[in-house]
C-alpha cells in the first residue's frame, strides 16, 4: 500500500511525541514536545481532523507557555561547599554513580584530590555537584561537574563558570581545565567557552 505525504506527516508527529516521552530532561521534553504537538496540529488540519488540530495546537500552546517560564524565572544560585568527610555526599556519589559513571567513565572519589568542593544550589534545591583541584600551581582541574537530570538546560555551567570567575581568581587560579571523551559533556563545554588544547582535553581562562 502506498503512503501519501500526509501520512508521513501523521508518522514524523507520532515518532517525535513518543520520543519526547522518553527524555528525562523536562527542557529538552518541552522542546522535543512542541515539535511534535505542532506537526500533529498541522496534520490535523491538512486532514481536516479539527479536533486534532486543535487540540495540539493548545498543547504547543502550553509547551511555549512553560518553556517561557523556565528561561525567564529568576533563580537564586548558591554554592554550598562541603568538606572531604561529609556522610551526604559520600550518599549523593554513591545514588548517582550509574549516571556519574556514564559521563565519566572511571570516576573515583578522592578527598585527597578535591580542593575545591561544593554543591550548587538553585533555590535552595540541589541542583549539581562540583569537585576539583588545583594543577601546576594556578589551573583548576574539574574532576567532576555533575548537574542533575532535571536542572540540565546550562545555568548551572553558567553560574560556575561565569558569576564564580572572581571567586575562582581570588582562590589564584587563572584557567580551569576539564578532560572527557563524552561527546554529551564535550558539548556542554564548549558552550560553556571552553577550547579543546589537545585532545580530549579542554581549557578555559579566568
Amino acid at each position: 500500500m502506498e503512503i501519501n505525504y500526509l501520512q508521513w506527516i501523521g508518522y514524523a508527529a507520532s515518532i517525535t511525541i513518543a520520543v519526547s516521552m522518553t527524555m528525562r530532561s523536562f527542557i529538552k521534553f518541552r522542546w522535543i514536545n512542541i515539535v511534535g504537538a505542532a506537526t500533529f496540529c498541522t496534520y490535523g488540519f491538512l486532514i481536516k481532523a479539527y479536533p486534532v488540530g486543535i487540540l495540539n495546537g493548545f498543547i504547543v500552546l502550553v509547551d511555549i507557555y512553560y518553556l517561557y517560564h523556565i528561561y525567564s524565572k529568576k533563580e537564586k544560585f548558591e554554592i554550598l561547599e562541603i568538606n572531604s568527610g561529609s556522610v551526604y555526599l559520600k550518599r549523593f556519589l554513591k545514588f548517582h554513580k550509574a549516571r556519574i559513571q556514564k559521563i565519566l567513565p572511571g570516576f573515583e572519589y578522592n578527598p585527597d584530590m578535591n580542593t575545591v568542593s561544593f554543591f550548587i544550589l538553585r533555590d535552595m534545591a540541589i541542583a549539581g555537584l562540583f569537585l576539583a583541584h588545583r594543577e601546576d600551581g594556578n589551573v583548576l582541574k574539574v574532576g567532576l561537574d555533575y548537574v542533575l537530570p532535571q536542572f540540565k538546560d546550562y545555568k548551572n555551567g553558567k553560574y560556575v563558570y561565569n558569576n564564580l570567575n572572581q571567586y575562582f581568581i581570588d582562590a589564584g587560579y587563572t584557567s580551569v581545565m576539564a578532560e572527557s571523551k563524552n561527546q554529551s559533556y564535550i558539548k556542554y563545554l564548549k558552550k560553556l567557552g571552553f577550547s579543546e588544547t589537545e585532545q580530549g582535553t579542554y581549557c578555559r581562562e579566568l
